[in-house]
């Protein structure tokens, strides 16, 4: 199983999930991969105009610990210039230039191309020569965007993650389960599905940080989503999940992700014996929305 954190280092539950993994978990079969910053690149900035912070700081145990905040993209300074019209490589799909930073429109990438493209290929390579049965891409994505509190999977996995969504909802987790558009190209669920033997898909919590109708970019915003500009254009119908005053803490968009994957992992052992991952020592989804992320974090050397 490989697990994939920060493809987009604006979107920090993916990055927070795949550290607790690191920090918390223990393989009693099978094995697992997490790359818990994908896009080291995209660490180095924050969104030119945005004011976006470039850290936050989780609450511990044992006092603080602090997390770069990063941009969607690679920092364009590392594959400078983008091209007016960025053309995928293995399909010839046309997007804007910018998108060529985007890693989860460079899937499956290129060992010549530009950064992103190697970075994309690396980690194609990555599930390929190691034979992921499962490959996840941890994502979030604003309220008013079609795909959130989803999961997005190529049709090899289809049957896995419905049964997923199941144990989901046994823990009270609600997610929709989402086809990957074969004419999306470039794309995590679908390049990765379609290149190997890998069961691919990418997953979605709710983050308003880096969505178009947001306030102040702060880091109260970012560990909390509570903001009012996106309360009020839910009210008005303009979002696609409801969002209220309450907001959605951080402590539950990460407990989303790491519970979905230990789904995952329960799944597959079900459903294949032969291929499937047991892993302890990570906590439940109630653990998380009772304790918080901090609670699982260890204290690093100084």
């Amino acid at each position: 199983m490989l697990v994939l954190g920060s493809t987009h280092p604006v979107e920090p539950a993916g990055l927070l999930a795949s550290v607790i993994l690191v920090e918390n978990a223990v393989v009693k079969k099978g094995r697992l991969i997490i790359v818990p910053r994908a896009n080291k690149s995209g660490y180095t900035a924050t969104e030119p105009g945005q004011g976006y912070p470039d850290r936050y700081e989780i609450k511990t145990d044992f006092g603080t610990r602090w997390f770069r905040f990063g941009m969607r993209n690679t920092n364009p300074i590392h594959q400078w210039p983008d091209p007016d019209v960025y053309t995928h490589y293995a399909s010839g799909q046309k997007l804007a230039g910018a998108e060529c930073g985007n890693l989860n429109r460079c899937h499956p990438g290129h060992p010549n191309g530009r950064l992103t493209d190697k970075i994309a290929y690396g980690i194609y390579q990555l599930i390929k020569q190691e034979n992921a049965d499962i490959s996840i891409d941890l994502h979030e994505a604003p309220p008013c965007r079609p795909l959130v509190n989803a999961i997005c999977a190529h049709e090899r996995a289809m049957d896995l993650s419905a049964y997923v969504t199941v144990l989901l909802e046994e823990q009270g987790i609600k997610i929709r389960l989402e086809a990957s558009p074969k004419n999306l190209r470039g794309l995590s669920h679908r390049e990765w599905g379609d290149s190997t033997d890998t069961m691919a898909l990418l997953m979605e919590t709710t983050s308003p940080m880096h969505g178009p109708l947001h306030g102040p970019a702060t880091v109260d915003l970012l560990l909390t989503a509570k903001d009012d500009v996106y309360v009020w254009a839910s009210k008005l119908g303009r979002t696609v999940q409801k969002h209220t005053e309450r907001g959605v803490p951080i402590e539950e968009r990460v407990g989303r992700h790491v519970t979905a994957i230990m789904c995952y992992a329960q799944a597959l052992s079900e459903m294949n014996p032969e291929k499937g991952v047991v892993i302890e020592g990570i906590p439940s989804y109630q653990e998380f929305l009772k304790n918080g992320v901090g609670h699982y974090l260890k204290p690093i050397a100084e």
